[in-house]
């Protein structure tokens, strides 16, 4: 199976990167990625479910990084074992590019599968695996998107705090009366906070916001089990 894709994020570089180190988006963008670990040989192991229509499967892959060109490109080599179902071999070479404000992603995938499960047609693996791909990134543009917007506004918080200036004294009623306080104009600082606390927490709730230091070619790893887990399944 080949496969080509090309996806616009719409965050910069940096804070797709920023993203991409968190493992909880990378949880929350595959569906049915189960387990994630290193290997003693700088690799990566993956357990993965997937399903499409009446077959399902759990399988594990393990892949490894080559050709690694921080941050533009590298590529990846695995291979996805299904037991009696047969195994995959492939790999990807993945490209980012700066646009502005955005990101493109460049990805092409190949693979070779061996097993029993061949009654299932080409046509159908590769529309699913397309169909994962772009719920994958769909799932991810999003949480970048909220990451950004919440780094924009608490940019906003603390520039918009202006200096407090010296109040202009009050003259003295001319009248034995007092007269009557003058509320001073809500302030936009507390506004601007609220929204900020707003996006982060929002954010946070989609991604599970915990760093722990993951690699940031973590994603495109567990998209490529996937693929590569779909492949086996319904090609083999």
């Amino acid at each position: 199976m080949d496969m080509q894709g090309e996806y616009r994020i719409p965050a910069k570089r940096e804070t797709v990167w920023e993203a991409l180190n968190d493992p909880e988006v990378l949880k929350a963008c595959i569906p049915g990625c189960q387990e994630l670990t290193r290997t003693e040989d700088g690799g990566f192991e993956a357990s993965v479910k997937a399903k499409v229509g009446p077959v399902s499967a759990t399988f594990k892959g393990a892949v490894r990084l080559e050709n690694v060109n921080p941050p533009e490109s590298y590529t990846i080599a695995g291979e996805g074992k299904g037991g009696a179902a047969g195994f995959a071999k492939g790999g990807a070479d993945v490209k980012l590019t700066e646009d502005g404000d955005e990101t493109i992603l460049n990805y092409e995938v190949k693979a070779q599968v061996g097993g029993k499960l061949a009654q299932i047609g080409a046509r159908l693996v590769d529309s699913t695996a397309k169909k994962y791909a772009t719920d994958f990134f769909a799932t991810f543009a999003e949480i970048v998107q909220s990451r950004a917007g919440g780094a924009q506004t608490e940019d906003q918080t603390e520039q918009a705090a202006p200096e407090p200036s010296a109040a202009a004294p009050t003259p003295a009623p001319e009248s034995g009366v007092e007269p009557a306080p003058v509320e001073a104009p809500a302030a936009n600082e507390d506004k601007i906070r609220e929204d900020a606390t707003r996006a982060a927490t929002e954010a946070a709730r989609k991604t599970g916001a915990k760093r722990k230091g993951f690699s940031p070619t973590y994603w495109i790893i567990i998209l490529i089990i996937a693929l590569l887990g779909l492949t086996l399944i319904f090609n083999g």
